[in-house]
């Protein structure tokens, strides 16, 4: 029992303040209060001074009409900025509806644009299979690719298409394997795997190609020989 009670006190003892803690808090209470009876005071001399009530000696005059007007300017000021902040709070709520609305109006326009290409597919889906030769069906895929890349380049869309022996350019090739080539210069185009796209001058997918490796030192060396 002696000992939970020396270790009850010494618990108390650990979360009672000091003298000192405890000065510290009324000093600190004591400032807060002069410092709401100053702003109270400082608020009646300006209610004061305002409605031309303040009592004063007449060589003060000056000194209660810079007051007056400052209190009018700063109100003045205050006014201002509140209207600034509530007309910015509303610009910002007009572009971010604005913005919302140009992406709904740009979403609409390419499944606009798509839907032709989809009705297309579904004629194509009617057909009897025995009365499509196989020339017809890749006639029908050619025709819907070509749509196709017509509705992109009305967005912007160009594609890139290298050709076999073009300088290989990292920006706009994507190097997929090395390939040698007669006739074809290292760091070149042996193999094209696919086309790549571009949107404006960013590139959207580079086109998949085979390279040429650049030759090893021995080679080299022996091709010189």
């Amino acid at each position: 029992m002696n000992e939970t009670h020396e270790h009850t006190e010494d618990q108390n003892a650990d979360t009672e303040p000091t003298q000192e803690q405890q000065e510290q808090q009324e000093q600190l209470a004591q400032a807060q209060k002069e410092a709401e009876e100053h702003a109270a005071r400082m608020e009646s001399i300006r209610h004061l001074a305002l409605n031309g009530e303040l009592e004063t000696s007449p060589e003060n005059a000056e000194i209660i009409e810079a007051l007056v007007d400052t209190i009018r300017l700063r109100d003045e000021m205050q006014d201002r900025l509140l209207r600034a902040a509530a007309d910015h709070q509303n610009f910002q709520r007009r572009a971010s509806g604005n913005e919302r609305e140009a992406r709904t109006s740009a979403t609409q326009g390419v499944v606009q644009s798509l839907i032709p290409l989809l009705d297309t597919f579904e004629m194509a889906m009617t057909q009897d299979p025995e009365k499509v030769s196989a020339q017809t069906v890749l006639d029908g895929v050619r025709m819907l690719r070509d749509e196709f890349m017509r509705l992109l380049g009305n967005y912007g869309v160009t594609p890139i298409s290298p050709s076999v022996g073009d300088e290989f350019n990292p920006v706009e090739h994507a190097a997929m394997m090395q390939q040698p080539a007669e006739g074809i210069e290292p760091g070149h185009i042996s193999l094209v795997m696919g086309i790549g796209f571009k949107l404006g001058d960013r590139v959207v997918r580079p086109a998949k190609v085979g390279v040429v490796p650049q030759p090893e030192d021995g080679q080299a060396l022996d091709e010189e020989g």
